[in-house]
């Protein structure tokens, strides 16, 4: 529980987009170019406290939204619609932490995407307003009446409420879509289920993403989030062991609790300086050279060399080449890895 307060405070107290800021751009990822995209601005909303009377009267929807897959973009576009239709923006509000990680983090689901992946994806869909409420206790004790009179009602004005089937709310989940249907008349909203999707027979989910993740079957990733899985972060000091055996590595923050991906993989590299460039990457807890519990992303470039520290990087993900491992020495580390260059090349050139 510590911490998810941890990870959700740092997104709180975060000065850098503001308490109520329209998003305008982001940096999209196209294969062979990383380009910035302006679109029609997204205001981000960290709070209730940052609501205004201008807020209410809106379309809206509630949900984790881990990875914004194409399930997520069917109901967005859904929401869109039917804003445009009402002659009101559309909403989408999200939880920091994610209530199964302010409950059990250790346990719970690895993210598919970080707060900021999660932003920049939303705002992609052209989503009006995104509100990020805190989850803590109060959150977590209030009755589903209290959370649809508070925000529904009260803060927002909803005129239309997008819920799916399996949206639980409130003390001990006692809210769901058929709660909120049942006092739509009172409240004066609309409410309707969110459309469901289905891949190859079976529904497009982020349990299934993060299924597909794990087995490093990037292809089938990619046809359910409607993009490559990419991880993006910022270059940040490490301890210089790579650069000691001969192998420098960007160390790249994920901003997740866990990770969805561990192992080593041959990706390829956006960023200043960087289009596509070929790389080898590990995700894990380096159990070699250290014991710890928060997963790192580190990434050799092959064939170049660059000074990145404090650079944002985009990593695409291309082909898992083998689980992370302990090795008894750093000769065996460093022969590994000489191994694990030789193959990302093999299978970057195929691509």
């Amino acid at each position: 529980m510590l911490l998810a307060k941890r990870f959700a405070n740092a997104i709180f107290r975060r000065t850098d987009l503001g308490q109520t800021t329209p998003i305008t751009h982001c940096f999209l990822y196209t294969p062979g170019l990383t380009h910035r995209f302006v679109f029609h601005p997204m205001e981000l909303i960290r709070g209730l406290h940052n609501l205004r009377p201008r807020h209410r009267g809106c379309a809206i929807t509630v949900g984790a939204f881990d990875g914004i897959h194409r399930g997520h973009q069917a109901v967005l576009a859904h929401l869109r619609d039917k804003a445009g239709e009402l002659g009101v923006p559309s909403v989408v509000i999200v939880f920091e932490p994610l209530p199964r990680e302010y409950l059990r983090p250790l346990e719970a689901p690895p993210r598919v995407t970080n707060f900021r992946e999660r932003v920049e994806a939303l705002a992609e869909t052209g989503i009006d307003r995104l509100l990020v409420l805190r989850f803590d206790e109060t959150m977590r004790t209030s009755s589903a009446q209290g959370f649809v009179q508070s925000i529904f009602v009260d803060a927002l004005g909803a005129r239309y409420i997008a819920l799916g089937d399996d949206f639980r709310f409130g003390n001990r989940r006692e809210g769901d879509f058929e709660y909120i249907r049942q006092l739509a008349e009172t409240y004066g909203y609309e409410v309707q289920r969110t459309p469901t999707l289905e891949l190859h027979g079976e529904r497009v989910s982020s349990t299934r993403v993060r299924k597909v993740l794990e087995l490093g079957d990037f292809c089938t990733a990619e046809k359910l989030l409607g993009r490559p899985f990419t991880m993006k972060g910022k270059v940040v000091y490490g301890r210089q062991l790579g650069r000691q055996i001969g192998t420098p590595t960007a160390n790249i923050r994920i901003n997740r609790i866990r990770s969805p991906l561990s192992g080593v993989y041959a990706v390829r590299v956006d960023g200043p300086g960087l289009v596509q460039a070929a790389g080898v990457a590990n995700v894990g807890v380096r159990p070699t050279i250290e014991e710890g519990l928060t997963a790192n992303l580190e990434v050799h470039l092959l064939g170049q060399q660059c000074e990145l520290y404090g650079e944002r990087l985009t990593v695409r993900f291309v082909s898992k080449l083998r689980e992370e491992m302990k090795f008894d020495s750093l000769d065996a580390l460093k022969a590994a890895i000489s191994h694990d260059k030789q193959q990302a090349l093999e299978v970057l050139a195929q691509q």
